[in-house]
């Protein structure tokens, strides 16, 4: 073991030394007309060269594999044999150098999970009795205090208790822009501090973290496989012991030793065995870097499939926040009326009056009058004494209560906002109506666009499944240009459509909130998330999009569509490659040495095309601003 060891970590410099030796063995012959000195060196070559390959070889036999380098190493004695020093020094350095250059580029595939692992906060300053304390992020404990200041990472996840800050969560979503942190508001573990200073409860520490999970999660994604790399695998198993009997028959019937062995040379199936896995680490590393955790090759290959993406609306398709879309006013002081009403509303929790509150606060409308008294009617509204006036906000079961009329212009109004899916309130001061709100919850912003890119990349069917009433659904499902859509529907039934779906044929994709929406997304045949990371998002969805934004699902289904397309591309270079080697044989223009290189080349083509995917844009994409972690990074 510790002998395998050793030529592991010196593989390059062995692969160096057998270099340097083959071109002292060429210079003997051609320049100095040294024969046995050159045969001589380039046998040196080869046993140096050979002893990596043939322990790697005997290693995967004690496992019952049959490998490449066995392959090679059988080689390499068979030119022993037959005394062709030169094609066995040369064919072992082809190897290890092909070796050297494979790794070295592999690396490259897997820069999105550097990356994170490079920005995993190490140390944390606790707060304590007697001040602060810098520690080692492993020793903070859910309940402890840690102070965060400008240019420092958050080491956990938690609540901020003290303080005011920006925050770039890029590590978290992808996306680099600061966000403001406030007292009581969420923050996550890797994220950092452009500005200001917190004080956070931890609430998940180390490898419960939000920031941990996403590493992990991207980690045993990378080394899921997917169906292409599951056959391949079952393939090599009885490809490499199938060369080796050829290799037996070719020699059986021919009697050319040289041939039998360069048929082994040949038969290294290399570019088939790295195609397919290649291609999945590079398109789940490049949505990794987006903010796209990808589960794994087998949901890239299934989510290439889908033709059917089912939506929940709210918190989805929408913000999944009430906010006030339209105010009619029928007075000529606004401003002093929507005072008026914030002020009433400010004494209720109802999501309705909290939007209104939230309009007046953007309105900037002034000092809220004082209020003498107040009383909620339940299912209709408040009641409010200013001064001498009688207000009254609320339904229209209110101003049915309190005889209040509408005109034919405010009843037109009301109608408009009914039937375009807003909830509506209306206050009236001392009977005469003042104003009315239209209340909706707002659709994300791009998601139409991104629904029609999502259409042009194959989709077929966009289906909406809510438990809203209908007129708001159908309004959302307009504008949007939805296919379908099915209102006042409870959870089981969402699950049941998402079933009548699948065995209608469709493969389908269930895009939801990844809490209420567990269920359906179990049941799909892609489950994806739209959450900043929540526990119950990551655990249920085969897909989670950290961003919660339709244009990284656009990239996405883009990318899944486009690495399963790199996925076959590499297995055609792969087999076309085999085929040439062979008929190259056949004709006589192909040998050990250079079958080997042509060999080596193929596995560097595949690498090379699978690397494109790092780098990946959907045409959408590029119509988007650019928001990576790179960028936040940089």
């Amino acid at each position: 073991m510790k002998f395998q060891l050793f030529l592991t970590k010196h593989t390059n410099q062995i692969t160096l030394v057998t270099g340097i030796l083959i071109v002292l063995g060429m210079l003997s012959k051609y320049l100095l007309q040294f024969t046995l000195g050159y045969q001589v060196i380039l046998a040196v070559a080869s046993i140096i060269a050979v002893i990596p390959i043939a322990v790697r070889a005997w290693s995967a036999l004690r496992n019952k594999v049959f490998s490449i380098e066995l392959l090679v190493s059988i080689a390499v004695i068979g030119a022993f044999i037959i005394g062709e020093f030169n094609e066995s020094a040369i064919v072992t350095f082809l190897f290890l150098f092909g070796s050297y250059l494979e790794s070295k580029t592999l690396q490259k595939t897997r820069t999105a999970i550097k990356g994170f692992t490079d920005m995993s906060p190490t140390t944390a300053t606790l707060v304590t009795d007697d001040g602060t304390e810098e520690v080692d992020v492993d020793d903070v404990d859910e309940g402890d205090v840690v102070l965060v200041k400008t240019g420092s990472q958050v080491p956990v996840d938690g609540i901020v208790v003290e303080g005011n800050g920006y925050l770039n969560e890029a590590s978290i979503t992808g996306e680099a822009r600061q966000i403001n942190k406030q007292l009581k508001d969420s923050v996550y573990s890797g994220t950092m501090v452009e500005n200001g200073y917190l004080k956070i409860k931890a609430t998940q520490v180390g490898d419960d973290t939000t920031f941990a999970k996403i590493i992990e999660l991207v980690e045993e994604a990378q080394d899921t496989k997917s169906k292409a790399e599951k056959f391949i695998d079952r393939f090599a198993q009885y490809y490499t012991p199938a060369v080796l009997v050829l290799a037996v028959l070719v020699f059986a019937f021919s009697r050319d030793f040289r041939l039998a062995i360069t048929v082994l040379v040949l038969g290294c199936p290399g570019a088939l065995v790295i195609g397919a896995p290649v291609s999945n680490v590079a398109g789940i590393g490049n949505g990794a870097k987006r903010g796209i955790l990808i589960k794994g090759g087998e949901v890239v290959d299934t989510f290439a499939k889908v033709d059917t993406l089912v939506f929940d609306k709210t918190g989805t398709l929408t913000e999944g926040n009430t906010a006030v879309t339209t105010m009619h006013t029928y007075t000529n002081n606004a401003d002093n009326q929507l005072a008026l009403a914030a002020a009433i509303e400010g004494v209720s929790d109802h999501p309705l009056g909290q939007a209104i509150v939230s309009y007046a606060d953007q309105q900037s409308v002034g000092v809220a009058p004082v209020l003498d008294d107040t009383g909620t009617v339940k299912g209709q509204g408040i009641c409010a004494q200013v001064g001498k006036q009688e207000v009254v906000i609320g339904n229209q079961k209110m101003l049915t209560a309190h005889n209040i009329k509408l005109n034919p212009t405010q009843l037109k109004d009301l109608n408009d906002l009914q039937a375009g899916g807003q909830s509506t309130v209306i206050m009236a001061v001392d009977g005469q109506v003042k104003l009315i709100f239209g209340i909706a919850d707002t659709i994300r912003p791009g998601v139409k666009d991104s629904l029609a890119a999502l259409k042009a990349q194959g989709i077929k069917k966009l289906v909406m499944l809510t438990g809203d009433n209908e007129l708001t659904a159908q309004a959302v499902a307009n504008e949007l240009n939805l296919d379908e859509v099915h209102a006042n529907l409870l959870p089981e039934e969402k699950v049941e459509y998402v079933k009548k779906l699948k065995a209608a044929g469709n493969t389908v994709a269930f895009i939801g909130d990844g809490i209420n929406d567990s269920p359906s997304i179990a049941n799909a045949d892609i489950g994806i998330a739209m959450g900043s990371g929540t526990d119950v998002a990551i655990d249920t969805s085969d897909v989670v999009l950290m961003q919660s934004s339709f244009p990284t699902l656009v990239h996405a289904h883009g990318l899944t569509k486009k690495t399963v397309s790199n996925t076959r591309e590499n297995i055609f270079i792969a087999i076309a490659t085999v085929a040439f080697l062979l008929i190259g044989l056949i004709f006589g223009y192909i040998y050990m040495a250079s079958g080997m290189f042509v060999h080596e080349a193929s596995i560097l083509v595949v690498i090379f095309n699978a690397m494109r995917l790092i780098n990946f844009q959907t045409k959408f994409d590029k119509q988007q601003p650019t928001k990576t972690i790179q960028a936040a990074t940089a």
